[in-house]
């Protein structure tokens, strides 16, 4: 009986182990996203610049990773219709290194995610 117990925690231990590796790998820089549009996948960086352009139709707030904009490499994404959510997240990200996880896309040359829940922004 206490045999069977240990197995089934050693079991659990393995699972858990596989299952932090894979969402780990997931896991790119900055730099990597242009080769992963399309893809769902977990972007860290350092937060370079980022600004709430409230008079831009969309309201948006941009959060650069790794380089300031206009160099930005990779952008974070939130609509104004989802920054009450997210507080003041230029001041809140501002600086920090972030990761985000969402769909990747291009915008103009650049990727980005879009970010409309805070639950998909994790400050490292």
């Amino acid at each position: 009986m206490i045999y069977r117990k240990w197995r089934i925690i050693a079991i659990l231990v393995v699972a858990v182990f596989w299952a932090t590796l894979g969402l780990a790998q997931n896991s790119i820089s900055a730099a990597e996203a242009k080769n992963h549009l399309g893809e769902k996948a977990t972007v860290c960086g350092e937060v370079a610049s980022t600004h709430y352009a409230a008079m831009s139709r969309g309201n948006p707030t941009f959060i650069n990773l790794d380089r300031l904009y206009p160099n930005q490499i990779f952008t974070v994404l939130i609509w104004g219709s989802d920054r009450p959510k997210f507080g003041d997240p230029e001041e809140a990200y501002r600086g920090k290194r972030i990761c985000v996880t969402g769909k990747i896309s291009d915008y103009k040359g650049v990727p980005e995610i879009i970010a409309s829940k805070p639950a998909q922004i994790k400050v490292q």
